[in-house]
């Protein structure tokens, strides 16, 4: 696995396994994280491709039948991959028990790992995605290269003392914003669905554990580009972050974040609900965020006209969405005048 990191941090959660082998990642600049990642995709790519082809060559030294297992391995699978490793540890064996090694010889032994597939995940922020690196982000998706995105989107800039970005939702206060965010949230899931062949789930650890680790593996078993929204709480939220879990379970029960996958190919409707209808109102999740309780206490009118319009925006979401997933029923779930 290969990983890019929108981010720079004094330390980092990858390690290795018992057999020492763990992920190789690297920390891109803010804006360029999803050409950084991609650039990680085509570089592996170009490397794989010239050690088959310098496998071929070197058919007669290697021995046709490891090399036609190397060539013809199925590595869609763990069973798979560690046969593959095995057959790489035989294939460097073999090189380095050659009597007179050519400059071929070295050249394989040096891209002989890289037989093995590599998985690629680019891991960012909202503001990288939805704002700053949006272009790049949008050029990867379209490029149609198997790379995983995953999007850790607190609907802030975080990073930076809690600014508001175009993930930041109706209603909110920020820092330099305190008025309280007059429009929508950008929704960067349903722009990645309109390429169609786009694998894309927005998920929420805290609400659902289960969709949210199948999600991950059909994005890593999607051959081409895939996009995962995962909901993340932030203490410029102003919630009691030991609470962040259950907090999550609330944003997805009011429909404030629904839960789902789009999984182009499929039959009937590729797109896929993974959570129920709105059992609650959206102003009792949002009542629980400083970020909103602010304005109310500020300016309770402003407060009070932009939590309908926060309502009505869930509504319309719930029934556009329930329709893209070819649900007989478009469930409302609360209605206010506006």
């Amino acid at each position: 696995m290969r990983i890019a990191a929108a981010r720079s941090e004094p330390t980092t959660p990858y390690t290795t396994n018992a057999d020492g082998r763990g992920p190789a990642w690297s920390n891109s600049l803010f804006e360029d994280n999803a050409e950084f990642g991609l650039g990680m995709r085509i570089a592996w790519e170009k490397q794989h491709a010239e050690a088959r082809r310098l496998l071929g060559l070197l058919r007669d030294e290697v021995g046709h039948d490891l090399t036609d297992a190397l060539l013809a391995a199925d590595q869609s699978s763990e069973v798979g991959l560690a046969t593959q490793r095995a057959l790489v540890i035989a294939l460097k064996g073999v090189l380095a028990a050659l009597l007179n090694p050519t400059a071929t010889v070295a050249a394989l032994l040096s891209l002989a790992d890289e037989l093995v597939d590599k998985s690629v995940w680019i891991v960012g922020g909202d503001g990288w995605a939805y704002d700053i690196g949006y272009g790049g982000l949008d050029h990867v998706l379209g490029s149609g290269r198997n790379v995983n995105i995953l999007v850790l989107d607190t609907e802030v800039y975080s990073n930076t003392g809690g600014q508001a970005s175009k993930a930041t939702p109706r209603g909110a206060t920020a820092k330099f914003a305190t008025a309280g965010k007059s429009n929508p949230k950008k929704d960067l899931g349903v722009l990645a669905q309109a390429y169609g062949n786009v694998y894309v789930a927005q998920l929420a650890i805290g609400a659902n554990q289960q969709q949210t680790v199948r999600a991950m593996q059909e994005a890593q078993a999607w051959p081409g580009p895939s996009l995962l929204i995962a909901y993340s709480t932030c203490i410029a939220h102003g919630i009691d972050m030991a609470t962040s879990m259950s907090h999550q379970g609330e944003a997805v029960a009011s429909g404030y974040w629904p839960l789902y996958r789009y999984r182009p190919g499929s039959e009937g409707s590729p797109l896929r609900l993974d959570s129920k209808a709105p059992t609650m109102p959206v102003r009792d999740f949002m009542a629980n965020e400083t970020r909103f309780s602010l304005l109310a206490r500020a300016n309770p009118a402003r407060a009070e006209h932009l939590a309908l319009l926060a309502q009505a925006d869930v509504d319309e979401r719930w029934h556009y969405y329930s329709q893209l997933a070819g649900l007989e029923r478009a469930l409302p779930v609360v209605k206010e005048d506006l």
